[in-house]
């Protein structure tokens, strides 16, 4: 006979009503904006780059002021979460590789100061050899820094965020190769703007399928990127990374007016992107369940492996 519950089975409440974790205490719109203006900024310093070597300078002049701009608001969005500036220094007195958000100070620090270095050579047309190595440095530095804060976020106890550790850096990779090859659209003659067209493509690709990759594998701890406000906003931005993207690559070479508009839309996806994984990292965090049901899956698993084990 079957022995009764004295008990009910335990639901995935919080203590008291609390969360079972305690969500981050990153603000709105600091932190989210800083996402968006690393991808940016580290996928610009690529563009400029492709573009010296290609032999387009007003794209080159274009992603250079972007990287540095980028770079520069990305640190006074930071700071300002951080609320105090010392703080800031404090991250750059020791490297610590287990660490993304120090790894990530050490890489914004000097990518700041070498991408404005570049950006003030090529504006006022001094010093041309050094802005040019200090491109090339901006360059090394601009994929860790387009992709670092994924591994920020993946590496918090927030499920939205650490289950998906193996997508969101392509998902960052993609939004600001996207955003990056955007801008530049925006502001560059077409018969100059091929490789940020083709930029903005292969990130709307890039970003389109990690994304899509996130939400199926993910399962329930997905939800909060379909649901809600999250969801809304990441729907938002897939539509207009995949409307810009086709518009730039197969019109944006004949048409001015077509190229400003489709890189728009995909510098509006970007920034939705960022919020989007934001919010829905963050709801994820105030919701029990996403916690409680991963794991009780993964002690059923055991259980049964184990039991299957015993059986053989």
């Amino acid at each position: 006979m079957r022995e009764q519950r004295m008990v009910p089975e335990a639901s995935p409440d919080s203590y008291y009503g609390r969360p079972i974790i305690k969500p981050p205490t990153w603000k709105t719109p600091d932190v989210p904006l800083y996402l968006f203006l690393g991808g940016l900024a580290g996928a610009s310093a690529v563009l400029a780059e492709g573009a010296a070597v290609t032999g387009r300078p007003d794209l080159e002049r274009v992603a250079r002021v972007a990287a540095s701009a980028g770079a520069g608001l990305g640190t006074v969005a930071l700071i300002h979460d951080l609320h105090r500036p010392e703080r800031f220094l404090n991250m750059l007195r020791v490297l610590k590789p287990t660490s993304p958000l120090s790894v990530g100070s050490w890489i914004l620090a000097p990518f700041s100061g070498l991408s404005a270095a570049a950006a003030a050579s090529d504006l006022t047309g001094r010093l041309p050899r050094l802005g040019r190595a200090a491109g090339m440095g901006a360059t090394a530095l601009g994929p860790a820094l387009a992709t670092y804060t994924a591994a920020l976020l993946a590496n918090t106890a927030v499920p939205a965020w650490h289950d998906a550790h193996r997508e969101l850096p392509f998902v960052f990779a993609g939004s600001g190769a996207t955003a990056a090859g955007g801008l530049a659209c925006m502001f560059t003659p077409t018969d100059q703007a091929g490789p940020a067209r083709r930029m903005l493509a292969a990130g709307a690709l890039v970003e389109l399928a990690a994304s899509e990759r996130l939400t199926s594998r993910l399962g329930m701890v997905g939800e909060p990127y379909r649901e809600g406000r999250p969801g809304r906003l990441m729907k938002a931005a897939r539509v207009l990374t995949a409307v810009g993207g086709t518009a730039a690559l197969l019109a944006g070479g004949r048409s001015r007016t077509v190229s400003t508009v489709a890189g728009a839309a995909c510098v509006a996806a970007s920034v939705l992107t960022r919020f989007g994984i934001f919010e829905a990292g963050m709801a994820s965090a105030r919701d029990p369940k996403y916690t409680v049901e991963p794991q009780r899956e993964r002690l059923r698993a055991r259980a049964a492996q184990a039991a299957s084990t015993m059986a053989g």
